[in-house]
C-alpha cells in the first residue's frame, strides 16, 4: 500500500494557508487552533510519530483510500496503518499547501488544498484532497477525508524533448546537390520550426518551413510543412526504437493529393539517415528514395 494512503497528513490546516475572511471572533481562535495542529501534526509525521498524528483524527474518522476504495475508520486503526507505513518508508516527509479553509457551522470546517509526499529519489506524490474537521473533545479533529491524485501536466517541450537531438543543422552533400536543414526552439520552446533548402548544381532548387508541436487534441507529435513552390503539407510522427516514422500527406500546387511515410534514424549524435517509403501520388505508387544521410554541422553549433 501506498504511503499516501494515510494521508491525513493532507487534512492538517496550512502552515501558510489562506484566512477565511470575515470570521467571528470565536471562528478566528478556532483558526488559530488548527494552525497550531497543523504544525503539530505535521512535526508528528516527520517524526514518523504514528501515536500523535492519530490523536489528530477523531475516534470514529473515516479516511478512504483513493486508489482501493478501502476506508479506515477509527483513530486506533489509522494509528496502526500509519504504523506499517512508517515501518516501510524510514525517510518519507511531508508538506501540505492549503488552498481554502470554510467555516460551515460554529462547529464544523471544510479544508481543501495539496499535499506532497517526498521520499529520496523518487517523484513527489501529489494529491489534492477534501477534509472535514469537527469540534469534538474540545479541539478540532478531522472527521472525514477523501483525497485523489493530482492530474498530470505535461507541456509542450515534455512531449518534444525527445526530438531535441534535431536542434540545430545537418547537411547532405554531393557533387551535384545540397541537402541543408535547420531546426531550432520557438519561443517558449513550444515548437520546433524547421527550415529546409535543396540546391542542385549550386542553384536553389526548394526550400520551405515546418513546425513541428504536440496536439492535444490526438494525444500525438505533428507537422506542418509548406514549400516555396506552393505546396504543403502535415504529417504525424511516431517514435520507434531510435528511428522516427513520419506518415505525411502532401497537396501539391495543382492540387495533386501525395502520401509517403518518411523515416529518420539515429545513427549517432552527429549523424542521421533519412529514407522515403510508400509513396502514392493521386493513387500511383511511386519508387521509394533510398536513404540519405545528414551529418550535424559542428560551426552551427
Amino acid at each position: 500500500m501506498r504511503t499516501r494512503t494515510i494521508l491525513g497528513f493532507v487534512v492538517i490546516l496550512a502552515l501558510a494557508g489562506m484566512k477565511t475572511e470575515c470570521l467571528h471572533a470565536d471562528q478566528a481562535e478556532d483558526e488559530a487552533a488548527i494552525r497550531q495542529s497543523t504544525k503539530t501534526y505535521v512535526e508528528a509525521f516527520n517524526k514518523q510519530d504514528a501515536k500523535t498524528v492519530a490523536s489528530l483524527w477523531s475516534t470514529v474518522a473515516v479516511y478512504s483510500n483513493p486508489e482501493t476504495g478501502e476506508e479506515v475508520v477509527g483513530r486506533e486503526a489509522i494509528e496502526q496503518q500509519l504504523k506499517g507505513i512508517f515501518q516501510n518508508s524510514k525517510e518519507t516527509k511531508l508538506e501540505v499547501t492549503v488552498e481554502s479553509v470554510r467555516f460551515v457551522s460554529p462547529s464544523v470546517a471544510v479544508e481543501e488544498g495539496t499535499a506532497r509526499v517526498l521520499r529520496p529519489g523518487a517523484e513527489p506524490d501529489v494529491t489534492v484532497y477534501s477534509a472535514v474537521h469537527i469540534k469534538s473533545e474540545g479541539r478540532w479533529l478531522l472527521d472525514r477525508m477523501t483525497e485523489e491524485s493530482e492530474p498530470v501536466f505535461r507541456s509542450n517541450y515534455q512531449h518534444l524533448k525527445e526530438l531535441e537531438w534535431m536542434i540545430g543543422t545537418w547537411v547532405d552533400q554531393d557533387e551535384q546537390s545540397t541537402i541543408v536543414t535547420t531546426s531550432k526552439w520557438t519561443k517558449n520552446q513550444n515548437f520546433i520550426s524547421r527550415t529546409f533548402a535543396v540546391s542542385v548544381e549550386g542553384e536553389s532548387d526548394l526550400a520551405g518551413v515546418q513546425l513541428i508541436g504536440w496536439d492535444p487534441v490526438s494525444q500525438r507529435i505533428r507537422s506542418w510543412v509548406f514549400d516555396s513552390d506552393g505546396g504543403f503539407g502535415t504529417a504525424t510522427w511516431k517514435k520507434k526504437d531510435n528511428s522516427w516514422v513520419i506518415n505525411a500527406t502532401a497537396t501539391l500546387p495543382d492540387g495533386r493529393k501525395a502520401t509517403a511515410i518518411r523515416t529518420i534514424t539515429l545513427v549517432d549524435d552527429n549523424t542521421i539517415t533519412w529514407q522515403v517509403s510508400g509513396r502514392e501520388l493521386d493513387g500511383e505508387i511511386l519508387p521509394n528514395i533510398e536513404p540519405i544521410k545528414l551529418t550535424r554541422n559542428q560551426d552551427s553549433e
